[in-house]
């Protein structure tokens, strides 16, 4: 009977609790969502903008209760638009005084990401208003947003990593051979290296060219500014690169102008009173990104009833939702046709800008996408602004705009096609001892079985379909592009390119953000003043809220968290099964270093 009260009690207790939970995490929800309806912060004199860089920076701004409730900035998840709304209002903002810059536990962001808010950084600079930078811990992506300041300070146990730029490919061919599975691959595209890690065990040639070159420009681009704003030669900083940089003694980064000064946090701010040519740090205030944006956000963006619409494709390019597992944003090919379609028909929209982040994804999917951006151009212009990546399936869905921006870091091109069908006979037969017998009614009714591998015929049928796909590709870009399907096709085979090269060879139109694109928007409407209105909507707290008590998009952010580097390999393997069919995607998961 004890035992029997025992339990009794620990499940009203347990009861208890998980009301008290979710009545806690409710409260937060509303007060979020109360937030959002009027902004409270005000720019004080003499105010001073901070950008923690922790967490990591994605393309658009989500609330995340759970970060600031559980006080863990690894779940901190910053919006470029937000840190770039935060700059630019600060640079016009005569209250605010200058920036800091605190470098934490960034875990980083692509490298286009990281350029746009740099040149935001140098053009605040050019209002005659300070940076000054500190970090206990500068790693790369870090260092090379913070070198823009006017001052960048190292706490002197502090650490600044300096080594440069690397790509990594996962291989899983040896894995599959050890279980029995083997991947029955067809594709387009000498470069179209998206198959390798399941066919090969290391880099083939066309591929390690393709990194090095891309992995090369970008490493320039990243030097080059650092050099303009330290006053290092690019030649030193590769030398200083070679020298493992991260475990030297701080006394070494100021010998070497990595930085200007070695001291800890708290002299940081009689620094920025020297610098606002006050007396004391308590004569200046502080303002967050997140507060400063809300401001901006909140302000007009244009007096005209014109609309410029600017609609974020972000993700991975799906024909339908698959983030039940990855917490991951994705470009739903439906749900995307269907937002286009309202403002191809909403006469109050005068253009619109396509910000694409993407890698690719379902061939059909960028078809359908590729579709309505064509319905969109009949009837009022359409320009792109490409963020980190917009390759492959990105570049489908691209390619047929009035003007395409793109950073001089952008990973975009990889145009080709593939199709990956798995037959794990092997390891059902031979190593479980699982048979199959099917009866069919006709021949190919079974096409595509995992339990059996293609016959030749099957295998001639996939090729072909797979080649009409990559035509029909090709096409596209070159009617978007103006250019001859014979000199796509030459540029194309799935080779990825940097924003840099894609302008040299035809693919973008011109470097620029998409501030930049904006502008060009408006001018190809003929209209001087636009609302600029953001789609789709962001998803509320309460959304969010709702999902995290399901369980699985909070399990996988804590998977992520605790796998680090290692989560995508987990993704890839996790996703080969979503991966059958046409796919125009990236040749691999990017993986970089920075």
């Amino acid at each position: 009977m004890k035992q029997f009260f025992k339990y009794v009690c620990a499940t009203v207790v347990g009861i208890f609790l998980v009301v008290a939970i979710i009545t806690i995490l409710s409260i937060f929800c509303l007060m979020g969502m109360a937030s959002m309806d009027s902004v409270t912060a005000n720019v004080k004199d003499n105010s001073v903008l901070v950008i923690q860089l922790e967490g990591s920076i994605n393309e658009r701004s989500e609330e995340n209760p759970f970060a600031d409730l559980l006080g863990n900035s690894a779940l901190t998840e910053q919006g470029l638009d937000d840190i770039l709304n935060a700059i630019e209002h600060a640079k016009k903002e005569p209250k605010v005084k200058g920036i800091y810059m605190e470098a934490g536990t960034f875990a980083g962001a692509m490298p286009a990401t990281l350029q746009t808010i740099r040149k935001a950084l140098e053009d605040f600079k050019k209002e005659g208003k300070f940076i000054v930078a500190y970090g206990d811990l500068y790693t790369q992506g870090a260092y090379y947003l913070c070198s823009a300041a006017d001052s960048v300070i190292v706490n002197p146990q502090g650490v600044i990593e300096w080594d440069g730029l690397s790509s990594t490919v996962t291989y899983y061919k040896d894995l599959l051979d050890k279980i029995g599975v083997d991947m029955q691959v067809v594709k387009v595209g000498t470069y179209k290296s998206a198959v390798e890690p399941y066919l090969l065990s290391e880099m083939s040639d066309a591929n390690r060219e393709q990194i090095e070159t891309y992995d090369r420009e970008i490493w320039s681009e990243i030097t080059k500014a650092v050099s303009k704003s330290r006053g290092i030669s690019e030649a030193k900083l590769n030398e200083l690169a070679d020298s493992m940089m991260l475990l030297r003694e701080t006394t070494v980064y100021k010998k070497e102008k990595l930085v200007d000064k070695i001291a800890y946090s708290d002299a940081v701010k009689q620094t920025i009173a020297n610098m606002m040519k006050v007396d004391s740090p308590d004569d200046y205030n502080t303002i967050s990104v997140k507060d400063l944006a809300g401001i901006a956000n909140n302000e007009p963006k244009g007096i005209s009833g014109n609309v410029v619409a600017v609609y974020y494709a972000v993700g991975d390019i799906v024909e339908e939702p698959t983030s039940e597992w990855d917490y991951s944003p994705e470009i739903v090919g439906k749900t995307v046709s269907k937002d286009l379609q309202k403002l191809a028909d909403d006469d109050n929209v005068k253009a619109v800008v396509l910000r694409v982040n993407s890698g690719g994804g379902s061939a059909f999917a960028s078809e359908q996408i590729w579709h309505e951006v064509m319905k969109i151009k009949a009837k009022k212009p359409i320009v792109v602004s490409m963020g980190d990546m917009a390759a492959s399936g990105g570049y489908y869905i691209s390619c047929a705009a009035d003007y395409i921006y793109a950073e001089p870091t952008t990973i975009t091109g990889s145009i080709g096609i593939f199709g990956m069908f798995p037959n794990a006979s092997g390891l059902l037969n031979d190593k479980l001892g699982v048979h199959f017998n099917t009866v069919k009614t006709n021949q190919y009714a079974d096409f595509g079985d995992i339990s059996r591998p293609f016959t030749e015929q099957e295998r001639a049928i996939a090729q072909k379909y797979i080649n009409n796909g990559y035509e029909l590709f090709t096409k596209r870009c070159a009617d978007g592009r103006k250019m001859k399907q014979d000199d796509i096709k030459k540029i194309g085979e799935g080779r990825v390119w940097t924003g840099l090269h894609a302008k040299q060879i035809g693919l973008v139109d011109e470097l620029g953000s998409l501030d930049a694109a904006i502008e060009k928007a408006k001018k190809l409407a003929k209209v001087d003043e636009a609302s600029i209105m953001n789609y789709p909507a962001k998803t509320t707290v309460f959304d969010q809220l709702l999902e995290e008590m399901q369980g699985s998009s909070y399990a996988d952010k804590q998977l992520k968290e605790t796998l680090g580097e290692y989560y995508s390999f987990w993704a890839d393997i996790k996703n080969v099964r979503q991966k059958s069919g046409m796919q125009a995607a990236l040749p691999y998961r990017l993986k970089f270093k920075l």
